[in-house]
């Protein structure tokens, strides 16, 4: 657009002559600019960014007759990034969703979309990118790689998320390609990402699958019809839609892989540009045995998320699920011992629930050694047209708890919520018009943390306390260690605190019990007298790898790791694993772990 040189100058200038040009000084320069123009065209700040890198990367000499000095480009990409929150965690996360396939499971609150995996709805902002690309893993991440990049995230340091419902569900062949393509897009450089889109696209064009959202519902409106009216199932749907004689079958001869073209991913991954360091997967309780386990650490795999949604067995029984709480118990017991960071699913205003019952579920759930999540999406149940409840509507008498009294059992759960766990979504991404009843207020996090400010109590959980985008004085930080039992672990949290209690970073240190790994005999991936780092975590905005200037590279990391070294020798321990990711290998490298097996090991 003519102009947006004169534009980006301004924005320049002014940041020169007024060290506090906040992001409403940037709006009254873009629309003194835009008023400038003809017609209806008007600036945008969306995009500054991507006019000001493509200018940098493809017009030296014209970046350079700009002369913006190293302090001055920090504080206009900061000024002009889009969405900053996004990488607040220190960490740019990418979520990619898995292809339509069968559930084993039946929840009565689930909504089936045949267009998706189960419980997913086409219309979620990550199912809508999934769907323009193929639900293609290579193409999924490279095109948000792209689109970060544009909104001025560093992307050299990625969580990859993996969801689309239990992942042990897919064939292993599938599974094993799927995480191969998504280090493949990560390692590969924009020209081979380029020419891969082209490659891709045209495969999937050819095989004559259909990406275009107008195109997809004509195909699949009868097929959805009838799975909403209950007279087909789910499952069936899929088999007829993805299964023998569809375009699918064709594209899945190719769509699969070996460990050995994984493992040669992850190699190229340990110094890639943009290295992964987490990678998550979902899956169901009464998946989670450690031959699955075992797998996912092969895989790369670090994070594990679990559909508990609810301890009461009565409800349990009554949303038609086939978890018990006793399985949820092995479950956490199994995922600790492995190292894993544990990110569960829980959900209030369940068929069958009421508010009270619902804050003692979610107290017991938050404070019991048999559970106790690292990390959890709390949220309120909503309906979906496509959910089996929506038929079973008046029979099973559900009705979304009011505003008010939805706010207040989420007020209390929060304030149950301990300092070692993070409360990571209050809402599902779920658009208000597929909503036939229940919330369908995307700020519902903000209400409930307006209330918790008016009832001025400590909050504990890790995201209130985040020091997100702001500042921090690393002087003034103070090393906690808060110390907890488990049913299968000692744990300690290491957390680094400011004086108004923000956290800068944690470690996640567990300490086996030796009968629960008695208890595994063969198939326990530690041996004896082995304590494991689950996570270690340094906020800050994400930060270049080897650069300054940020809380990620001032040694917290190293210090946490340092004393979860010192805990595990005092307590008796020899040997201190890691769970690292793929892109984190080398930092564990540089202090001293070794590689072996699952982990990479300290001797102590």
């Amino acid at each position: 657009m003519l102009g947006m040189e004169e534009l980006i100058l301004d924005i320049v200038r002014a940041l020169r002559e007024r060290p506090g040009l906040d992001a409403r000084g940037l709006t009254r320069i873009i629309n003194a600019h835009s008023n400038r123009l003809d017609g209806d065209v008007r600036f945008s700040k969306k995009q500054l960014m991507p006019f000001y890198l493509r200018v940098k990367a493809e017009d030296p000499q014209r970046w350079a007759r700009w002369e913006i000095d190293p302090e001055t480009e920090r504080r206009l990409l900061r000024l002009i990034q889009m969405k900053p929150r996004r990488t607040a965690s220190g960490v740019a996360t990418i979520t990619v969703i898995t292809k339509p396939w069968t559930c084993s499971g039946n929840c009565l609150f689930c909504p089936a979309d045949v267009r998706m995996p189960k419980s997913y709805l086409h219309a979620e902002p990550a199912c809508q990118r999934a769907e323009r690309n193929w639900f293609d893993p290579y193409l999924q991440v490279s095109s948000r790689l792209q689109a970060l990049t544009q909104m001025g995230h560093a992307t050299d340091k990625v969580e990859l998320i993996v969801l689309g419902g239990t992942f042990d569900d897919y064939p292993e062949a599938y599974r094993i390609w799927f995480v191969k393509e998504l280090f493949r897009a990560l390692n590969d450089d924009d020209a081979q990402r380029a020419d891969q889109r082209v490659l891709r696209q045209a495969a999937y064009r050819d095989a004559g699958i259909a990406n275009d959202d107008g195109e997809l519902a004509a195909q699949t409106r009868a097929v959805q019809e009838a799975v909403t009216a209950g007279a087909t199932s789910f499952n069936a749907a899929i088999g007829q839609l993805y299964g023998s004689g569809s375009p699918w079958e064709g594209i899945a001869s190719w769509q699969r892989a070996s460990m050995d073209e994984l493992r040669a991913e992850h190699r190229r991954n340990e110094v890639a540009a943009q290295r992964c360091v987490g990678l998550v997967v979902e899956t169901r309780p009464d998946h989670a045995t450690p031959g699955n386990l075992r797998i996912l650490r092969q895989l790369g795999c670090t994070k594990v998320q679990v559909g508990v949604q609810t301890l009461d067995p009565r409800i349990v029984a009554f949303n038609s699920r086939a978890t018990r709480p006793q399985d949820t118990r092995r479950t956490f017991e199994l995922l600790r011992l492995f190292g894993f960071k544990i990110h569960a699913h829980f959900m209030v205003n369940l068929p069958g629930a009421t508010p009270e019952g619902d804050i003692a579920d979610y107290r017991r759930f938050a404070t019991e050694e048999a559970f106790q999540p690292d990390e959890v999406k709390l949220y309120p149940c909503a309906l979906i047209g496509s959910a089996p409840l929506a038929r079973e509507l008046e029979e099973r008498g559900w009705l979304p708890y009011p505003e008010d009294v939805l706010v207040d059992v989420l007020v209390q759960d929060v304030l149950a919520t301990p300092a070692f766990t993070r409360i990571s979504r209050m809402i599902r991404d779920f658009s208000a018009g597929d909503i036939v009843a229940g919330n369908k207020k995307t700020n519902l996090r903000q209400l409930v943390e307006a209330r918790l400010a008016e009832r001025e109590e400590p909050v504990r959980e890790i995201r209130f306390r985040e020091i997100g985008t702001e500042e921090v004085d690393p002087t003034t930080l103070v090393l906690e260690d808060v110390a907890y039992r488990t049913t299968a672990t000692d744990e300690h949290f290491l957390q680094w605190v400011a004086p108004d209690g923000r956290i800068a970073g944690f470690l996640r240190l567990s300490l086996p019990h030796p009968q629960a790994v008695a208890a595994l005999g063969d198939e326990a991936p530690v041996g004896p007298g082995e304590a494991m780092i689950r996570e270690v975590h340094v906020y800050g905005r994400v930060a270049r790898l080897h650069a300054a200037g940020s809380t990620q590279h001032i040694g917290l990391g190293k210090q946490l790791v340092n004393r979860a070294a010192a805990i595990a020798r005092q307590a008796g321990y020899g040997k201190l694993n890691v769970i690292s990711a793929i892109g984190t290998r080398e930092y564990y490298r540089k202090l001293g772990f070794q590689d072996g097996g699952l982990y990479q090991q300290l001797p102590l």
